[in-house]
């Protein structure tokens, strides 16, 4: 029997012993529904809208999780890169730093971790019911929030465009007509940590309500940037810093003062952040109201952390233009000044990269093909922060035409502007030096009627989205011997109208239907051209045979379906089944390096079976939900990494170099490179140049897992649960591999668990309660490549501790925590540059321990 059929008969199997099991338990009490529904203790309802419609999260027929923003607190929950630590097969993280201050978002496997705006997500992201369509920019604080949804699974039909993994719902706070009330918290730790939170409700009448919530966050980088030459005299190897220059002045006077002990000019990984949201409510009616939100957000936070784990010094030598660069700081007749592992700080929170280019403009650098006095050319100093923009406007209109019958209708609109630039080689040098500045404009709107009757529910809708976006890149390489520019244009429009039918002709069983047609189209205009400037140039040309001039009208017209039938076995113990389908948008490959790597990808497509049980038991002390879930993903572009001839872009045939192209162990089509041997150099095998290229293939695969979810809460006082997630992912390019490679997605763990647990201890000495917690949350192995075991990630551990004071008489709460409390050290996520011809890997190290302390105080 196959690893995969083992994992779906043991959750088919898992399922039917759980229903099998609280059925019985629960026999003798079915006729105590009076006493079920006046019960004071326990677990609580969680109210959601995963079907469009308010319902109660143990009546939904659907894998998800819902946390209210009380328990996000609690856990030290502050972002949506977090919120996979509890809900389980679900992986988001911090983006690497080459892909700027995005979200990689992955449920069940599928997903995306490249933010670039030719890309689609495959996790839809929603606030407060509008589309939020980029992953770049996705890490949203949770400010002011009710409660997030993480809906597991293709919510193709509800939900629509790139929800084919699933979709993240935040909710937040409506104003309240009734009363009015505010709090401040303020917050200092670890790092410089400062930050305060306010938020206030105001009735304005009896149909009128203001609620307004600030955020201000400051705190100091995890990684610290040094000065290269001031780092080498201080660990005294001053002679590897030959004639490499200060960065700063000031460090070269502590030098002659004989003061030199700090080397740190700069930090990555810090934040800097200030956010507004208001919202106004309007009442005039029972049957008639309207929320208006606005929201602005301006961050200025650093750079993300990165390190570099190594450095191939053959790369420096061989590559001329690269040789030069560093070769010119080489003092005479002292060693040679070369890449290597000098550069390597041999601590992960530290790094030499400066993000500047240090030949001046119009500068010359002698055996350099690339500085060739051309005043288009050095001189590019790019801002160590990732500066962000975003504000928006939405509204919601609800009106009740009859009884259990309501129009609903939502409209968006965001402007969204970023920059960030990336410094890959880690080096004060920067032999690649890349910026991205990133334009996004988009509004929508949804219309749904929602509707009740006898035993029919419904939900029909109509959505628009329109979008237009910009992504410029401007890169120099002295690895490549370019200076490139990039300006992608978007535009994107998106048409819908969809279905949801439940229908319950029996007491305890329901049928759910659901149908969405979608009408999808992407139009890019990309420019993607060499600088071909020389030191003769007045105004900034290009190379004609390097440009890469393409446009192109993606598209695609989808229904996707789903079918769902559940089952009350009682009033606590509900099974469900359902099958659906989702898809995701065609793409394109942005990066092209050279005319040959123009590529259309075309759309995703799955189709998810589910099997699950939700169920409350002994008088709600106890809350299980289990599901097993089998994925086929019908459609799936892999992006699978090799080589290829590095073409002259005036001639198109091959550079010279000293490498051969051979097949790639990915595939009979794949290619890459190797450095010729020495009997082939002796025979007079030609060498040429390679350059790396991504080659896309459509590899159907196929998803099996489960997800437990459980809460216990014996006394109002105790209270613990977690979650457990395993899927196991296969595809024929994972299975084609050689014998002792990675079988696996890259940088996705296939097991996932967390657990925590509280006790309340009121007391009347003290005024209040004291509530202890800890929180567990386990991460399981991961693969970052293909054949390159040595960068496994083993799982790993991470422990937060809260102990919280809540004063009755003054409403106010002290609370003091440690997040990764036992120190434990973590990669984010690693990055294989070798494997696109570059001489260095690197890697984002995980957050050590941090202490916090904060006050609330409520009004």
């Amino acid at each position: 029997m196959t690893t995969q059929k083992k994992v779906l008969w043991a959750s088919a199997s898992a399922v039917m012993a759980f229903v099998a099991s609280p059925a019985l338990a629960q026999a003798a009490g079915e006729d105590d529904e009076q006493g079920s529904q006046n019960r004071s203790s326990g677990v609580s309802d969680i109210v959601v809208t995963a079907t469009r419609r308010e319902t109660n999260l143990q009546d939904t027929p659907i894998a998800i999780t819902a946390v209210s923003s009380e328990t996000l607190t609690a856990q030290s929950i502050e972002n949506t890169a977090e919120l996979s630590r509890v809900v389980p097969n679900a992986s988001f993280e911090l983006a690497q730093g080459a892909f700027g201050p995005g979200l990689t978002a992955f449920i069940r496997g599928i997903g995306q971790s490249d933010s670039n705006l030719a890309g689609e997500p495959g996790v839809a992201f929603y606030i407060d019911d509008v589309y939020y369509p980029l992953v770049f920019g996705s890490m949203f604080d949770l400010l002011d929030l009710e409660r997030v949804e993480v809906l597991r699974g293709p919510q193709g039909t509800l939900f629509g465009r790139n929800s084919l993994a699933g979709a993240v719902n935040l909710v937040s706070r409506t104003p309240d007509l009734g009363e009015a009330y505010g709090s401040v918290e303020v917050t200092v730790g670890s790092y410089e940590r400062r930050e305060l939170r306010a938020s206030a409700n105001v009735p304005l009448g009896d149909t009128l309500a203001l609620s307004v919530a600030g955020l201000s966050k400051d705190r100091r980088g995890y990684q610290e940037r040094l000065d290269f030459r001031c780092e080498q005299i201080r660990r005294g190897t001053p002679e590897l810093a030959g004639d490499f220059p200060f960065s700063d002045i000031n460090l070269a006077n502590d030098q002659l003062q004989g003061t030199l002990d700090d080397c740190v000019i700069g930090h990555l990984g810090g934040e800097e952040v200030r956010a507004f949201r208001g919202q106004l409510y309007w009442e005039p009616s029972d049957r008639f109201d309207v929320t208006i939100s606005a929201d602005y957000l301006k961050d200025r936070s650093d750079n993300a952390m990165d390190y570099i784990l190594e450095i191939d010094p053959g790369v420096g030598r061989t590559n001329p233009n690269v040789a030069a660069l560093y070769d010119q700081y080489t003092p005479a007749g002292g060693p040679t000044f070369a890449l290597d592992d000098r550069f390597v700080t041999g601590d992960p929170y530290q790094t030499y990269a400066n993000f500047a280019d240090l030949v001046p403009a119009g500068g010359t650098v002698p055996g350099s093909a690339l500085y060739n006095g051309s005043p288009f050319r050095g001189g590019i100093i790019n801002p160590p922060i990732a500066p962000i923009d975003s504000w928006g406007l939405s509204g919601k209109i609800n009106v009740e035409l009859a009884d259990d019958i309501e129009l609903i209708t939502i409209l968006g609109y965001r402007d969204f502007e970023a920059v960030f630039s990336y410094d890959p080689d880690g080096t004060p040098l920067a032999f690649e030096n890349f910026r991205n500045d990133v334009f996004q404009e988009h509004y929508s709107i949804e219309t749904r009627l929602v509707g009740s009757r006898g035993w029919v529910d419904w939900v029909a809708g109509l959505f628009y989205f329109n979008g237009e976006g910009t992504q410029r890149f401007t890169g120099t390489s002295s690895l490549r011997n370019y200076v490139r520019y990039t300006d992608n244009i978007y535009e994107s429009e998106s048409k819908a109208a969809y279905l949801n039918v439940t229908l319950s002709p029996f007491e305890r069983l329901s049928l759910t239907l659901g149908g969405r047609y979608s009408d999808e189209t992407k139009l890019v205009d990309n420019f993607n051209a060499v600088d071909a400037t020389d030191a003769n140039s007045t105004e900034l040309v290009f190379e004609p045979n390097s440009a890469i001039l393409f446009n192109l009208d993606l598209g695609t017209e989808r229904f996707d379906w789903k079918v769902g039938l559940d089952y009350e076995l009682n009033s606590d113990v509900m099974v469900y089944a359902s099958a659906a389908t989702g898809f995701r948008l065609p793409g394109f490959n942005s990066r092209p390096l050279q005319p040959s790597q123009v590529a259309q990808i075309p759309g995703d497509e799955t189709l998810s079976y589910e099997l699950g049980v939700k169920a409350d038991l002994f008088e709600r002390m106890l809350r299980l939900n289990l599901t097993g879930f089998y994925t086929d993903y019908k459609t799936r572009p892999a992006g699978l990494s090799g080589n290829e001839y590095f073409l002259d872009p005036a001639t198109g045939e091959p550079q010279p170099g000293n490498q051969v192209l051979i097949p790639s162990p990915l595939g009979d089509d794949i290619t890459t490179c190797r450095p010729r041997t020495q009997a082939e150099i002796d025979a007079g095998v030609p060498g040429f140049a390679c350059i790396g290229r991504v080659f896309y293939r459509n590899q159907p695969g196929e998803v099996i897992g489960f997800e437990l979810e459980a809460e216990f809460r014996p006394t109002d006082a105790l209270s613990m649960g977690g979650s457990v997630g395993y899927h196991n992912f296969s595809a024929p390019d994972y299975d084609s591999l050689p014998d002792g490679a990675n079988k696996r997605p890259l940088a996705i763990p296939e097991l996932q668990a967390n657990f925590g647990v509280q006790y309340e201890f009121v007391s009347d000495a003290l005024g209040g309660s004291l509530t202890p917690r800890l929180d567990w949350f386990y991460t399981g192995s991961q693969v970052y490549n293909e054949t390159r075991t040595e960068f496994n990630q083993d799982g790993y551990s991470l422990v937060n501790a809260r102990l919280t004071y809540d004063n009755d008489e003054y409403d106010f709460t002290l609370a003091a925590g440690v997040t990764n409390l036992f120190d434990n050290f973590y990669w984010r996520n690693y990055f294989i540059y070798q494997r696109f011809g570059s001489p260095q890997n690197n890697a984002q190290p995980g957050l050590p321990r941090e202490w916090y302390l904060s006050m609330t105080k409520r009004f």
